[in-house]
């Protein structure tokens, strides 16, 4: 074979409850970017404050741009590159990025 194909990955687990997925995510050292898919615009707010990640895409793959204050929390960074937050070098931002018309 000469070629290599790449494909998205996802990494799907079941869970009962919103605390239990909530924990599973927020248990890392690392925190750069979280990806939420639903439809329920109340669960998009509660998973997007609770997650403890520096951007959170919700109903989206695509969340970077230039004006887009891209960093992490914990180990993936202090601080946001690009946007007016990048001179911010000690905050927690979050970045939420919701598709409504999915």
């Amino acid at each position: 074979m000469r070629e290599e194909t790449f494909g998205p990955v996802a990494a799907v687990t079941a869970f009962d409850t919103e605390d239990e997925v909530i924990g599973r995510a927020n248990d890392t050292e690392y925190g750069l970017v979280a990806y939420v898919v639903t439809e329920n615009g109340a669960r998009q707010m509660r998973l997007a404050r609770a997650l403890e990640y520096g951007m959170v895409a919700i109903n989206r793959v695509k969340i970077t741009g230039g004006p887009i204050p891209f960093g992490g929390w914990k180990q993936s960074g202090l601080g946001r590159e690009g946007s007016r937050h990048g001179m911010e070098a000690f905050t927690e931002l979050k970045y939420l990025c919701i598709d409504t018309a999915a």
